[in-house]
């Protein structure tokens, strides 16, 4: 079977690989009907993603079909449609005995750390998926997205009584608005591209938007009656707005920090001590994410349907996607169709 492989930076191959055989008894064989290209996949692509190992078949975002499963796999059947929880943790480590199968020590990513969905078929562990009777696969392709503005949502602890500033409006920025959105908190979205602004405003229905410039502090202030968000997310992955977001939140205020950078990040400290803020970072997701992410898509009390902005096919995969990298292009949510 064809499988897109990335080399190195900047240069995918299409490979041949077998097909997987019989899986074993805690496994599934799945078959990939859709990947979603993230901040990841682009990072990878770019060189600049510090956990990314090469040479890789990317994709983690994926809504699959299950072809077959093992002997002790009782959590799904064949022919089922499912989202896939990309980190394969150890069970038996600290952090996942913890509860924090997320950021556990021995974590592997599908299309980071190991080869992912860029692939018509593959074997991974039963219990990474999750099921959903009506939902398509493209939305199911979504819910990886989704899930790490969930989990970033949580770790914050955002209430109807907070005002929120989101800082980057590209794809984990605005999985992030959806769920600041279902706390009932008031919510500000900030990016240098006026186009996804544009995008927040007339797509997200965002009501409040403000365009990176030097007085940011200054505007902030004058929408919020004098003072400062009270929980700030940076969802740019950007060293330099990481860190002058330290000086962005109100007393007491909360920073959490959804991207991630290879760079430095740096503050004086007396700016983040004033307020005596909170510093949050958020990693992944939790297994329970998924299931609640489906269930809010299935309710419809989350729409996916403003997400998809591209597509292409898995054989045009190669000559497309250094257009994902450029937001003129306008991409938010490309999917490629397998």
């Amino acid at each position: 079977m064809k499988a897109l492989q990335l080399e190195q930076p900047k240069h995918f191959r299409q490979i041949d690989l077998p097909e997987p055989g019989n899986p074993g008894p805690d496994e599934a064989v799945v078959r990939v009907h859709r990947v979603g290209v993230c901040g990841t996949d682009i990072s990878g692509y770019l060189g600049k993603m510090p956990f990314f190992s090469y040479p890789r078949i990317p994709g983690h975002e994926l809504g699959v079909e299950v072809v077959s499963v093992g002997s002790n796999v009782t959590n799904v059947k064949t022919g089922d449609r499912c989202s896939i929880e990309p980190y394969i943790n150890d069970p038996n480590s600290y952090a996942s005995r913890k509860g924090r199968p997320n950021c556990c020590e021995k974590l592997e990513v599908l299309g980071v750390h190991r080869d992912g969905g860029l692939r018509p078929y593959f074997t991974l562990p039963a219990r990474k998926l999750h099921v959903s009777k009506t939902l398509a696969f493209d939305q199911l392709a979504l819910v990886e997205t989704l899930a790490i503005g969930c989990h970033a949502v949580a770790r914050a602890q955002v209430t109807a009584d907070d005002t929120v500033l989101i800082i980057g409006a590209g794809p984990i920025g605005l999985a992030t608005l959806e769920f600041v959105r279902l706390t009932g908190a008031r919510i500000l979205m900030l990016d240098m591209n006026a186009q996804r602004l544009e995008f927040c405003q007339n797509v997200m229905g965002v009501k409040e938007t403000v365009l990176a410039n030097d007085k940011v502090e200054e505007e902030l202030r004058r929408r919020i009656d004098g003072r400062l968000p009270d929980v700030v997310f940076d969802a740019t992955g950007s060293n330099v707005s990481m860190s002058k977001s330290f000086g962005l939140i109100a007393p007491g205020g909360r920073l959490v920090f959804v991207g991630i950078t290879t760079e430095e990040v740096s503050f004086r400290h007396v700016t983040f001590h004033r307020p005596e803020g909170t510093l949050l970072c958020s990693r992944n997701a939790l297994p329970a994410d998924f299931d609640n992410i489906i269930g809010l898509i299935e309710s419809g009390k989350i729409n996916t349907d403003p997400w998809i902005t591209h597509r292409t096919p898995f054989d045009s995969v190669i000559d497309a996607f250094p257009s994902f990298t450029r937001p003129e292009t306008g991409v938010v949510k490309a999917i490629i169709e397998l």
